[in-house]
């Protein structure tokens, strides 16, 4: 039998775990990959969903920083910028945009800035290994 209080907690974790299921039902549609279908459909909470499934914390200030530049630069150019003009434009090193995004810069940040999937792609192509690829 449980104590009072852990009847508390319990209740609190279901009430969470609801808060999320809800929040996730308000996610617009995605492809296969998590990019966003619907360009329009971006917002910070999006985002914040999106960064859910991504990451395994809490988006910080540095997540923002770089969220926002690309979003910036997506409207301005409608292209990605190379990883390395983005570290240098927001301050952040390489090494710090790895940790930030351990599964890649360029889809994960991409992913959570709403910028669409056939714009990413076209600026992460896996590197040819050898002479047989071209």
């Amino acid at each position: 039998m449980r104590t009072p209080n852990e009847q508390l907690e319990a209740q609190e974790r279901r009430r969470k775990m609801q808060t999320v299921v809800d929040r996730s039902s308000l996610l617009p549609e995605t492809d296969e990959d998590g990019y966003l279908k619907k360009e329009g459909a971006w917002t910070k909470e999006i985002a914040e969903l999106l960064a859910q499934k991504i990451l395994p914390g809490e988006l910080t200030e540095d997540h923002w920083k770089v969220i926002n530049y690309l979003r910036h630069y997506y409207t301005e150019l409608r292209a990605v910028p190379p990883v390395r003009k983005l570290a240098r434009d927001t301050g952040i090193s390489l090494r710090e945009l790895k940790e930030l995004f351990p599964d890649g810069v360029t889809p994960d940040a991409c992913r959570m800035a709403g910028i669409p999937r056939h714009v990413v792609t076209v600026f992460h192509r896996p590197a040819y290994t050898s002479q047989d690829d071209f």
